[in-house]
């Protein structure tokens, strides 16, 4: 659904005989023009790769991406805005390296959940937005301009001269989460799955805040990590 709202190019919908709840769906792609076949649900596991399709799928083009600079050029980072006065103030979510297509998927999901303005990922040793991101991401990833890049070290040297503040998620930080001022323009790091970020990005961040934790675990899954960091964010900047 969130694939045919975007209005990226759609070449075909296949549906499994049978499957039911897909009403609004339908309506969608027959007012877009776009072919549906019905096929069994063998037919469409095997097209899928998995029997974990929900009755539908799409073949579309592929999520496009932007560089950098195109990134950059429509995101300025400027002065905050004032806390409450209904404006963002603009946000980039910065991905390093991380390798699970779930991890990656429900960041990207909440990226566009909170208004991110883009996602930054590392464009070698990542998960790349393949059918199981987007399905991970609920359709998220149809909305969000994603930027890949080979060094996420130097493309935050970059981020920093357009106006942003670079903060990063590390258990091992000294501030916690809630002390500190996260109104501004700001990029979220979040490291990689057990090794978090690596040293060269971690030395790129302007400061590194930890999440407050009272269990005996030491560490949070990287998707609600930054799940957490990114919603304290949009908080500050929505709480007068």
């Amino acid at each position: 659904m969130e694939l045919l709202r975007s209005g990226r190019p759609v070449d075909r919908l296949w549906v499994a005989e049978g499957a039911q709840g897909l009403g609004p769906l339908l309506a969608l792609a027959s007012s877009q023009g776009i072919p549906v076949q019905r096929v069994s649900r063998d037919v469409l596991g095997r097209l899928c790769g998995s029997g974990r399709h929900q009755g539908v799928a799409a073949r579309a083009a592929v999520v496009p991406l932007v560089s950098l600079d195109e990134l950059l050029e429509t995101t300025t980072g400027g002065e905050p805005q004032a806390p409450g006065d209904g404006a963002l103030a603009p946000l980039l979510v910065v991905l390093d390296h991380l390798t699970d297509p779930q991890n990656v998927g429900a960041l990207l999901r909440t990226a566009e959940a909170v208004g991110a303005t883009g996602v930054v990922m590392a464009a070698r040793r990542s998960a790349p937005v393949s059918p199981a991101v987007a399905k991970a991401s609920a359709g998220a990833v149809h909305h969000l301009r994603i930027s890949r890049v080979s060094s996420v070290a130097e493309a935050l040297e970059r981020i920093k001269e357009a106006g942003f503040w670079v903060v990063g998620a590390d258990a091992s930080a000294e501030r916690s989460l809630w002390e500190v001022d996260l109104r501004g323009p700001l990029a979220v790091v979040v490291g990689a799955e057990g090794r978090g970020m690596a040293p060269l990005v971690r030395r790129r961040c302007d400061l590194l805040v930890r999440i407050p934790m009272w269990g005996k675990v030491s560490s949070l899954n990287a998707s609600v990590a930054g799940a957490l960091v990114l919603y304290e964010v949009r908080r500050q900047q929505t709480t007068r």
